[in-house]
């Protein structure tokens, strides 16, 4: 709502809810819709943990590659961020693109500044080893079949672009 902009209350009372209704909210509907909101995700949040899994234990057989972050709970249910080493980030999330995967490398790769990622430094990478630091997100509506898509074709591009890395 634009600053200035005088809206008439729809009740008379009190000055709850910045002055458009008198009252105070419905704690036992917040409540309950907060359980109804957990009830219908936590389906969805167990589903996106094995695809994560699934994808994270794929990619893990591809030398030189090391997850970033924690395992398990610990972990968000639809991020997966791995390290491969003696790769360019950049290079990775281009041939992945043409292959219709779509990833991050945490850092700006189309400004001036090809600096990686503050937060994968903060976890103990070396500068170099960050620079290969990709992010894979999922949703609910990934299957298992694209995360094998994925660890199928990540592993061929990584193979591909260290034959021809300078980094190594």
């Amino acid at each position: 709502m634009r600053k200035g902009v005088k809206i008439k209350r729809l009740f008379d009372g009190g000055y709850e809810e910045f002055g458009l209704r008198p009252g105070i909210e419905n704690i036992p509907s917040i409540v309950g819709f907060s359980k109804a909101v957990e009830l219908a995700n936590k389906g969805h949040v167990l589903y996106m943990r094995r695809l994560r899994d699934r994808l994270m234990r794929n990619l893990l057989k591809i030398e030189a590659a090391k997850l970033n972050g924690p395992v398990g709970e610990k972990r968000l249910c639809n991020n997966v961020n791995i390290t491969f080493k003696y790769v360019e980030g950049e290079s990775l999330l281009l041939h992945l693109d043409a292959r219709g995967i779509i990833v991050t490398t945490g850092s700006a790769c189309f400004s001036e500044s090809l600096q990686p990622s503050h937060v994968i430094l903060a976890l103990g990478l070396e500068h170099k080893d960050a620079h290969g630091s990709i992010r894979f997100s999922l949703s609910r509506y990934n299957t298992m079949k694209e995360m094998d898509y994925v660890a199928k074709n990540t592993a061929d591009v990584v193979e591909k672009l260290r034959e021809i890395s300078p980094l190594k």
